[in-house]
């Protein structure tokens, strides 16, 4: 039997029998189009064996066509009435009982995911999608790929390049992980209720050698968070303070990384920031 997708009304038909209404705290905006959850699969490159991670499924409707290609799916819900009726949902449209796993918690406090899975494929509520992305990132090594959907002010920030106005701390955050780009623009007629933003597809795939061990990475992190909160000034000013060195000691620090003292944040790319860590402490 094939997997059944979800239509409109029989997505605001489960809305109103689990009497959940999308509320902007969660950020909650169903997808309530054919056509949309299987572009996203389509453009993650999702096959069948493949295990995959979706964060905030919902009603469902993007989980039955991650599945629908043969996939399994770990799906991680932090509402309760939702996590509890997703697998009656799932094996009611078509799904074995075995491709579907469901972790009821907090995607911000998980840290481990049955099956590791290799590939994320999610709509993230749009006011915690930055951290999210960051924190399985960092948590899961065994992610390698994915797309996600987030508001277009988000996802153009995550693969903004150095120089560029919208770069800033999640743009050279996510560069630590590896490469991000734009894959597509989703319409807001798709959603239920409507969103008064817009939204992008996001895809990212890992580096295959990570960049540096843990204890440079929250270096590394320290001076772009040090960057960034007082990016109109130069870098021997705004580091200064999280390098507990003078204006005149970073300097040299800066210059001895290869970076010129006078540059701002947003000039900077990953390995620029690297090299400046690398050069403050141990490896």
């Amino acid at each position: 039997m094939p997997v059944q997708l979800l239509g409109a009304g029989e997505i605001r038909a489960l809305a109103a029998e689990l009497e959940v209404t999308p509320t902007k705290k969660l950020g909650q905006n169903f997808v309530v189009d054919a056509n949309t959850v299987r572009k996203i699969v389509q453009v993650a490159g999702v096959r069948a064996g493949e295990r995959v991670v979706e964060v905030g499924p919902g009603l469902g409707s993007l989980t039955l066509a991650i599945l629908e290609t043969g996939a399994s799916v770990t799906a991680v819900e932090i509402d309760h009435r939702l996590a509890a009726r997703l697998p009656q949902t799932a094996v009611a449209h078509g799904v074995a009982p075995d491709a579907l796993t469901v972790v009821d918690a907090d995607a911000l406090r998980v840290r481990e995911l049955p099956g590791e899975p290799t590939v994320l494929v999610a709509n993230l509520p749009y006011n915690v999608s930055v951290p999210v992305l960051l924190h399985f990132l960092e948590s899961f090594p065994y992610l390698e790929r994915g797309v996600v959907m987030v508001q277009a002010e988000v996802g153009e920030r995550l693969a903004a390049p150095p120089g560029s106005k919208i770069y800033g701390a999640p743009s050279v955050k996510a560069a630590w992980y590896g490469a991000w780009r734009l894959a597509g623009t989703v319409s807001r007629q798709v959603f239920w209720p409507v969103p008064n933003v817009d939204s992008v597809l996001v895809a990212f795939r890992r580096d295959a050698t990570p960049r540096g061990s843990e204890q440079l990475r929250r270096r590394t992190f320290a001076l772009v968070d040090a960057a960034f909160q007082q990016r109109r000034k130069m870098l021997r000013q705004a580091l200064s303070g999280v390098l507990g060195v003078s204006a005149a000691a970073a300097s040299a620090q800066l210059e001895a990384a290869g970076v010129a003292a006078t540059a701002r944040g947003e000039e900077l790319s990953v390995e620029d920031f690297v090299r400046i860590a690398e050069i403050v402490g141990p490896a």
